[in-house]
């Protein structure tokens, strides 16, 4: 350990590098607790599913050996029936029969009304007793499906994510078309997220390059304007967009009061994508507009008027001296605000409807609705993966401009 001895006491006292190490380990003990940890519980549960091989352990083992064509044999049957009791009894049969419902839809009353019914069956054999209960007992596809749902860790959540399945030889091949909806939402959010990012940068721009050039006073007055949607509940800021856009609301009654459209043509400007661009540019816009302003506001103003002094003109003294030292704000706010819009989950639930539905609502839906939690940390880790790619290219992308200037 590195110690530094006292003069006068004798005492060791730790160096200065265990003790930034000690003032340090706070912050560390935190972020691992509130990031690292639930980060790293998502990635596991999007792989790892026990219920099943939990509840029917000896049904599992027995289908290792099933060839896959045919029913299985009367001892799978009877070793099914069994377990299937027991978990009625132990109350776990509505988890198992959830999870494999998921693998093919339609199982979850299949398995609670065969454990139901199989109470009055004293002895087998077990074939012809649970064919009689359900059909389903009779196909192939069920006890399939009941192999599939059994894995521990399984890719299966992420197939789904990625509008994927296995076909029962194995092979991966793509849902049904009525079933491919995350693709479509991936998609969707990624194009929304750098919409936003686009609109954010035009409009925060030309902002963020009048309160550099202001006047102190005034600078500080357009500041606390822009600051003033921070001050602001989001929840308060959604609401009032949906007054402002809807149907039969303030700018709908404007327009038509100016005669630029008729009452029958009022404009559907909310819960659709046009509520969710708006919205969403309006509450991210402040992230945008302070790291601009924070880079402009380093420039001297006199660097452009000796370039045009030098007969450059206007435009070329923005484009070519002061476009690119803007070019580290205008990076970090890119970034801010599309790193925050591709996880927005709130105005998208409120203002969006059908249409502006991005996938940190479906995300939402599978945590709170359908307690699939395994699809949405599957969902999740997707997007998580996609943020950190883009971030990646992002760096690689400014290191070699850096490069360049330098």
């Amino acid at each position: 350990m590195n110690v530094v001895p006292e003069q006068k006491t004798g005492r060791t006292r730790p160096g200065p590098g265990l003790r930034a190490a000690l003032l340090v380990l706070p912050l560390l003990v935190f972020i691992g607790v509130t990031f690292l940890a639930p980060l790293a519980n998502m990635l596991v549960r999007s792989v790892h599913d026990p219920v099943v091989a939990d509840a029917l352990p000896g049904t599992l083992e027995k289908l290792r050996d099933w060839d896959g064509r045919n029913l299985p044999d009367e001892a799978i049957y009877e070793a099914l029936a069994g377990e299937l009791l027991k978990s009625r009894e132990d109350r776990t049969l509505g988890q198992v029969a959830t999870r494999i419902n998921r693998v093919q839809s339609g199982l979850r009353s299949a398995l609670t009304r065969t454990a139901r019914r199989l109470g009055n069956v004293e002895d087998g054999p077990w074939r012809e007793a649970m064919t009689g209960i359900h059909a389903a007992w009779g196909e192939t596809g069920t006890w399939l499906a009941l192999r599939e749902a059994g894995d521990r860790y399984t890719t299966r959540h992420y197939l789904n994510a990625l509008d994927l399945q296995r076909d029962p030889g194995g092979s991966i091949v793509r849902q049904p078309e009525d079933r491919r909806i995350y693709l479509i939402l991936f998609w969707r959010t990624l194009l929304v997220s750098l919409g936003v990012t686009t609109l954010c940068l035009l409009i925060g721009y030309p902002v963020a390059r009048l309160i550099a050039h202001a006047p102190p006073r005034r600078a500080y007055l357009l500041l606390i304007l822009v600051l003033v949607p921070f001050w602001t509940s989001l929840l308060v800021r959604t609401t009032s967009w949906i007054v402002l856009l809807q149907n039969q609301g303030v700018l709908n009654d404007m327009f038509v009061f100016l005669g630029v459209i008729g009452d029958d043509g009022r404009l559907a400007m909310i819960y659709n994508m046009t509520g969710t661009f708006v919205a969403m540019t309006h509450v991210l816009l402040p992230f945008m507009v302070l790291p601009l302003y924070s880079v402009m506001s380093a420039i001297p103003r006199v660097q452009t008027s000796a370039a045009e002094s030098l007969g450059a003109t206007a435009w070329q003294s923005f484009w070519r001296v002061y476009w690119p030292q803007t070019l580290p704000g205008v990076g970090a706010g890119c970034l801010l605000v599309f790193i925050l819009a591709i996880g927005y989950y709130i105005t998208p639930a409120l203002v969006g409807g059908s249409t502006g539905q991005l996938i940190s609502n479906m995300i939402a839906f599978h945590m709170q609705s359908s307690l699939n939690w395994s699809l949405a940390a599957a969902l999740g880790g997707i997007l998580l993966v996609c943020v950190a790619g883009l971030y990646v290219l992002y760096d690689r992308v400014v290191g070699i401009e850096r490069m360049r200037l330098g």
